[in-house]
């Protein structure tokens, strides 16, 4: 369609508006992916490339604070929570009976095959890096009463000089959080245009195949009309939920009365507290009342809701409406409204997108304003 529109028009392509100047615009997709920000180095990242940054900004850091990092290792990157509470306490007891009991020797030294010791402490990535940063070194030792050896970790002499620090190691140790990569928003503001309704997703947006969501695509519409008759309403609702927690993002824009659209991506299943948060923190006036409304012109007003639970998933057009007394008494004053109620710096920065160079980083940022993209919704998209 794109193709024949421009032949169509010939040579008049040139004569077109400058304000729009990115043809390009028209064929990419609404987002270039799923971005997150990295709390130790402030980089963003792609979706993909986050736990492999994560790991390169601990191994950088434990350069300067070897315990610190092996702490971040411990915390992030074991999933098993459970696990972690019971090895760290287990740990910690350990550094306390030395700090309560250090003249005695049997306190400084742990044995490696100890069942408790392989059951909740070995099996944690990190631990091995903690015990050595903290002053501990491998040793063979011989096994009283046998003649057999045993590798233990021992204590150097020279720690128990520094007991205030083990002390600290231990509150480190359990104080400490996992390393939590921040979802970057993608902040867009795109020019009014008639095109918003339309997004094309990248598959960072699904957790399905490109191909199983064509599959179910045909499948569901060959099955429609059948199914709308044979299953009761509580089914049919049963399964728009199991559909909605397909999705672990969503991208969200929200169209202004002048036109101008937010646009921003979310967690699938943050509440919509967030939504009303993130619009007001790009307002001009974010004392401003408003409200969201949803496809259909439906009202988004329970703020506690998560986005799967609205449908607003895997994308979603939202519109904002003024309260209408407050801009009447507004209009009444005769106050001088601004052009836009967005944010002067948002309106001069435009759309971000990712530039080329290193796959899955934003290595800088090009900016520019440009219409909503234009091309038609893929399968993936639906």
């Amino acid at each position: 369609m794109a193709e024949a529109a421009a032949s169509e028009k010939g040579g008049s392509a040139d004569k077109e508006d400058l304000a729009f100047p990115d043809t390009e615009a028209a064929v990419r997709p609404s987002v270039s992916g799923v971005f997150f920000t990295c709390p130790l180095t402030g980089a963003v990242v792609r979706r993909d490339q986050k736990e492999k940054h994560i790991r390169e900004a601990i191994q950088l850091y434990s350069s300067t604070d070897p315990v610190a990092a092996s702490i971040l290792e411990i915390h992030t990157f074991n999933k098993d929570r459970e696990k972690v509470r019971l090895g760290v306490e287990t740990m910690a007891k350990y550094l306390d009976n030395i700090y309560l009991h250090p003249e005695e020797e049997k306190y400084r030294k742990i044995k490696l095959q100890n069942k408790v010791f392989q059951e909740r402490i070995s099996c944690l990535e990190g631990v091995h890096s903690f015990f050595q940063a903290v002053g501990f070194e491998t040793r063979t030792l011989p096994v009283p009463g046998q003649e057999t050896t045993e590798e233990y970790y021992v204590l150097k002499e020279e720690m128990l000089t520094r007991l205030e620090d083990l002390k600290d190691y231990k509150e480190q140790l359990l104080s400490s959080e996992p390393v939590r990569p921040q979802l970057d928003r993608q902040l867009c503001v795109f020019k009014p245009s008639p095109e918003a309704a339309r997004f094309e997703l990248p598959d960072d947006f699904f957790n399905l195949t490109a191909e199983e969501i064509k599959r179910e695509q045909r499948l569901r519409t060959e099955a429609v009309e059948k199914a709308s008759m044979l299953r009761t309403r509580a089914m049919r609702e049963k399964e728009e939920q199991r559909e909605m927690r397909k999705y672990n993002y969503t991208l969200l824009r929200v169209r202004f009365p002048d036109g101008y659209i937010l646009q921003g991506t979310f967690y699938a299943r943050e509440p919509v507290s967030v939504l009303y948060s993130f619009v007001r923190e790009a307002l001009r006036d974010d004392w401003l009342p408003f409200e969201l409304l949803g496809p259909g012109g439906l009202k988004v007003t329970d703020e506690n809701l998560a986005f799967n639970e609205c449908g607003l998933v895997p994308s979603a057009l939202l519109t904002l409406a003024w309260d209408a007394a407050l801009m009447s008494d507004i209009q009444a004053s005769g106050q001088e409204q601004p052009a836009s109620p967005l944010k002067p710096e948002l309106l001069s920065r435009g759309t971000c997108r990712q530039s080329e160079g290193q796959p899955g980083r934003l290595k800088h940022q090009e900016l520019f304003l440009l219409p909503c993209p234009t091309e038609p919704q893929t399968t993936a998209a639906i």
